[in-house]
């Protein structure tokens, strides 16, 4: 009996080892309708899939204020999103030179209030920190968002303390005539 034992006990402990990491990865983006009592920031800086969007973040100076009471929605790109802008122009953004466009097109990515993807589904656009309108169009696809580009909304209602996080497929990229408003 203790021959039959031993070989299942190290099966089952064999499978907790390759289910629980799975899991954990199947969960990193998982949040969806449940509050949190971290901000969007801490969300993203506790989340690999945001890593990109956080450095982004800091080489803006906008931790500060999406760490603030908020509410915000933040339509966040994820870090495949970031990696699919055009070669060289991650690395140019984060540039001290280029912090001005850096800003402007992060502002593109948060609305001043917070929108569930309830509330989402039912817009056409919305008016970002960026002083400057995105459309939205809601269909069998799910969601997406129009600029200059389109980005279709990943996964929904990430929710924060201050505000909701909608992850997106794609760097959305403010019309050509915007001006960085930095009232943020």
């Amino acid at each position: 009996m203790n021959t039959t034992v031993r070989p299942l006990l190290a099966a089952l402990l064999l499978l907790s080892v390759v289910a629980v990491p799975a899991q954990a990865q199947e969960n990193d983006m998982e949040n969806e309708g449940e509050m949190k009592n971290e901000t969007i920031v801490q969300i993203a800086q506790n989340n690999d899939n945001f890593s990109t969007l956080v450095k982004a973040l800091k080489a803006a100076d906008l931790v500060e204020a999406l760490q603030g009471e908020g509410p915000f929605t933040v339509f966040a790109p994820t870090n495949e999103a970031f990696n699919n802008l055009p070669d060289g122009k991650l690395e140019s953004l984060l540039k001290e030179e280029n912090k001005a466009e850096l800003r402007s097109i992060l502002k593109y990515h948060v609305v001043a209030a917070k929108a569930p993807a309830s509330k989402v589904m039912k817009m056409s656009e919305a008016e970002t920190l960026a002083g400057k309108t995105v459309s939205i169009q809601s269909g069998e696809e799910g969601v997406m968002l129009e600029g200059s580009n389109s980005a279709m909304v990943a996964k929904p209602d990430i929710m924060a303390s201050n505000g909701v996080i909608h992850a997106i497929d794609t760097v959305l990229l403010p019309p050509e005539e915007m001006k960085e408003d930095d009232s943020m």
